[in-house]
């Protein structure tokens, strides 16, 4: 038997290495070769990923599990009963792990250290994670079951989350990794998990803060960890929330009140009276992540009790982009009212009594709806086979729309449909065809790049949502912080940094509360906004020069980039070293000379035919008439550079210096002090120190001769 870590061959019978003592079942761990237990799909996303294969910082969030007392399991059962035991577990824990797009970055002898979040970014990289903890806990609970009755063994596995920044580099093309972490973010997930009972996950305050409204936690007190100078607060993950959606959370967030948008808000209410009047519509939101799609279209919502129109909506949540249905399912638990946890029997009876008064003919429908909402009668099962499954559901669909707004008016809300499976976008497609000529009204929201089929209906519109303007910008931070004086600088600092972009402006000011920047009025009870509609009086406790990005926020913009392509990628994080504004020609220099590139790989038009692309991806924005380019979002720069290793930076430092010089040969003087600022930000400081004495001499030499001329 060879041991894993020194490869040294022992006696079959021995239980632990002869050469170094590690316990010898630690070898069952499936570490030869990754491309065996990595799904093809994600494993192409790695490999074609460049920065993936070279490195990168990522927010990321880390779960470890292991099996409690394996060393006792293992010599009650010898070494070949638990390489047989260790196979099922880990087959367990990789189905796990990848339904959800994690990573298994490291087999631990008795468990697993896994990433989301890396090396692909995932915006909801905390939510996947304790999607696969609840998951895991579950089907580890089964197989602990199976083992306690055949084998005798009880079998109990214990998981740690943790969430924060990771270094993920040099991935070999056999998917080899290896990981470093950025302020113990891993070592911190391991202490955590061994905090954590017996078939239970436990997260740290990090992960628990990214995904508290949309999961139960179990506060377990705050513990002093080794490695970690102050106290760790540990929260037990008990469960998903029930009927808490991304619509949801909008919701609760919707207290503030609605800003700006009226002009938005007045098409969607045009496009309603035309549904009531009996002509069908579909609309389509479209904005970049976070300007507030979702807000504008719960806007109306509101509206149609009153009006006496029916609501049916579903949210596509990214980590269920493998599930086909999924949408097509929340939109009809929606619209019967279907509530999760609730018995099958009352769930049929409120499928019936809402469709059997709309038309008797949905009769023969019913068995095709209780099987695709999972609440069929397991005594009376109803066998559909898989080639009328789908006409059926077809079918039934398209009656649905039309029987449902000939009732009354039906409204069909879609959030994010940029995430939705090929397959119930189809579905989507047939009820689009079915409405044209109903009191049907389809909303969806979607993200700019996103294109479906059946948006080529003549009664299909669009609406583009831009940035807030900064009026509106400041009437949603007056109301998160109030007016206070002290606040006037850090208003204006936000609405600069933000963009215009609502959701950022709001996760900015929770990151300043939660770390103590921003405090309230002692007299003011209560957290966060003030959901009376009285603007809370927050002060600034502290000088704030510089906003940090909050993890939320990294999170959502680094997803952004690694979904653009090899190249666009690259130029786009070159383009934020040279700064937010950049001329083209510098960065073609740049690349051109940047050793990290294949030859030849941004030679002739190829920049050109980037930063195009990214211009359409809304990344950009170009200015012809000053020959330059510009981020259209201050953060997306400040994530692009952010997310480069330090060496990687320190090179395009350079080379942006080497290009100003080349490109500036006669007014080198007028470019000395950027030349030094890019210099220094390499820590080249000599060359930095030269260049600003060069400016100093300029600067100087000006000052002379204004002083002559007077």
């Amino acid at each position: 038997m060879q041991c894993a870590s020194c490869n040294h061959d022992n006696r079959d019978t021995a239980k632990f290495c002869e050469n170094c003592g590690r316990p010898l079942h630690e070898t069952r761990a499936p570490t030869t070769d990754p491309r065996t237990y990595t799904p093809k799909h994600l494993a192409d996303r790695i490999l074609t990923n460049r920065a993936a294969l070279e490195g990168e910082r990522k927010q990321v969030t880390v779960l470890f599990a292991d099996i409690k007392s394996s060393m006792e399991l293992a010599e009650r059962v010898g070494a070949e009963e638990w390489h047989k035991v260790l196979d099922g577990f880990f087959h367990v824990l990789n189905e796990g792990v990848h339904r959800f797009e994690g990573t298994v970055n490291q087999y631990t002898g008795d468990g697993i250290m896994a990433l989301f979040g890396a090396p692909i970014a995932h915006e909801d990289h905390a939510q996947r994670a304790c999607h696969a903890a609840l998951h895991l806990r579950e089907r580890l609970r089964a197989f602990g079951n199976q083992l306690e009755r055949t084998r005798g063994l009880r079998f109990a596995v214990r998981m740690g989350l943790n969430s924060g920044e990771v270094v993920v580099g040099r991935i070999g093309d056999d998917l080899r990794m290896d990981y470093t972490a950025q302020g113990h973010t891993v070592g911190l997930a391991q202490r955590v998990e061994q905090l954590a009972a017996a078939h239970s996950a436990c997260v740290a305050q990090a992960t628990a803060a990214l995904v508290a409204d949309y999961f139960e936690l179990r506060e377990l007190g705050a513990f002093p960890l080794k490695g970690v100078s102050e106290p760790v607060r540990v929260y037990e993950l008990v469960g998903a929330r029930r009927e808490r959606s991304r619509i949801d959370v909008v919701l609760a967030r919707s207290q503030l009140g609605f800003v700006g948008r009226r002009a938005e808000l007045a098409q969607l209410e045009g496009a309603l009276d035309e549904v009531i009047a009996g002509h069908g519509q579909v609309i389509g939101v479209a904005g970049e992540p976070g300007i507030g799609k979702t807000r504008l279209c719960l806007e109306l919502l509101r509206q149609c009790d009153a009006r006496g129109a029916v609501v049916a909506q579903a949210h596509c949540p990214a980590h269920a982009s493998s599930l086909a249905l999924l949408p097509i399912v929340e939109l009809l638990r929606s619209l019967f009212g279907v509530r999760d946890g609730e018995a099958a029997e009352s769930s049929r009876r409120k499928i019936q009594r809402a469709l059997l008064p709309l038309s008797r003919g949905f009769t023969d429908f019913l068995p095709v709806v209780f099987d695709l909402l999972e609440v069929a009668d397991p005594q009376q099962p109803v066998r559909i086979p898989d080639e009328e499954r789908r006409p059926k559901l077809v079918a039934f669909l398209r009656r649905l729309v039309q029987a449902q707004s000939a009732a009354a008016p039906l409204v069909v809300f879609v959030d994010d449909l940029h995430c939705i499976n090929p397959d119930g976008d189809a579905l989507l497609g047939e009820m689009v065809e079915a409405l044209g000529w109903t009191r049907t009204l389809l909303l969806v929201t979607f993200r700019p790049q996103h294109r479906s089929d059946w948006m080529g209906a003549s009664y299909y519109r669009e609406i583009a949502l831009a940035a807030l303007a900064d009026d509106d910008v400041d009437a949603l931070l007056r109301r998160l912080v109030g007016d206070d004086e002290s606040t006037d600088p850090l208003r204006q600092l936000i609405r600069e940094r933000t963009g215009g972009n609502p959701f950022f402006a709001e996760e900015v000011v929770q990151s300043l509360v939660e770390h103590g920047i921003l405090t309230r009025d002692a007299a003011e009870p209560g957290d966060g906004a003030d959901t009376t509609g009285a603007a809370p009086h927050m002060r600034l406790a502290q000088p704030i020069a510089e906003l940090s990005i909050p993890p939320t926020i990294q999170a959502l913009l680094a997803a952004r980039l690694d979904r653009l392509a090899e190249r666009d990628k690259l130029v786009l994080q070159a383009a934020a070293v040279i700064g937010p504004r950049f001329m083209p020609a510098v960065l073609q220099h740049v690349l051109e000379h940047e050793p990290a590139t294949s030859a030849g790989a941004f030679g002739g038009a190829a920049v050109e035919e980037a930063l195009a692309e990214l211009g359409r991806a809304d990344f950009i924005r170009r200015d012809e008439l000053h020959g330059e380019c510009a981020f259209k979002h201050p953060l997306t720069q400040a994530v692009a550079y952010g997310s480069q290793l330090a060496s990687s930076r320190a090179r395009l430092h350079v080379g942006v210096a080497r290009a100003l010089q080349a490109l500036n040969p006669d007014q080198l003087g007028q470019v000395a002090e950027l030349i030094a600022h890019h210099f220094a930000a390499a820590d080249w400081r000599f060359e930095a120190t030269r260049w600003r004495r060069r400016a100093a001499l300029r600067v100087t030499k000006i000052e002379l001769r204004r002083h002559h001329r007077t």
